[in-house]
């Protein structure tokens, strides 16, 4: 189901059909180098059945980013629950296939994902995070508006916090 659009996107509900698409970035070592390690197949697996589990939970989750022009499917994009800190905040994430990187796709999904955040869901404020050194992350966020909010720890990493609230 297509739940957001943009100039150039489409962002859908993850199936399980899409696990050898998704597992371009999530078992790609250069794109999951601020994780603990890149997925494994059941790994990829597991993070479909759990954004849809949700779906049905939270009304959101990481959505499939397809590009409009051609259908290609370039990564994963949405807003899930995370627990920050300590508290469990409405985070915006992404993952974009390496390739597809530096075109302002996630940008471009992220601030759809932040208008869906406040204008669908009725989120106050919504979050980014990632680790200190996952400079990437932190251009999306500040691009979309989003702006430093706190560092903290978290299994001995440090991580940086990015929040914007709605206007």
């Amino acid at each position: 189901m297509n739940i957001l659009e943009t100039e150039r996107l489409i962002l859908r509900e993850l199936r399980e059909d899409d696990k050898a698409k998704i597992a371009k970035v999530l078992s790609n070592p250069i794109s999951m180098q601020y994780y603990d390690h890149p997925f494994n197949e059941h790994e990829v697996e597991e993070w479909i059945k759990w954004n849809i589990e949700n779906y049905a939970t939270y009304n959101c989750g990481l959505w499939a980013v397809i590009l409009k022009e051609d259908g290609t499917f370039l990564g994963d994009c949405g807003i899930t629950m995370q627990n920050i800190d300590g508290e469990v905040l409405p985070e915006i994430g992404f993952h974009i296939i390496k390739e597809y990187c530096n075109k302002g796709y996630a940008s471009e999904a992220a601030k759809a994902c932040m208008e869906y955040a406040f204008n669908v869901l009725g989120f106050e404020k919504i979050y980014s995070y990632s680790t200190i050194d996952n400079l990437p992350s932190q251009k999306v966020a500040s691009k979309i508006g989003m702006k430093k909010h706190k560092v903290f720890e978290k299994n001995g990493v440090h991580h940086i916090v990015q929040r914007a609230s709605r206007e």
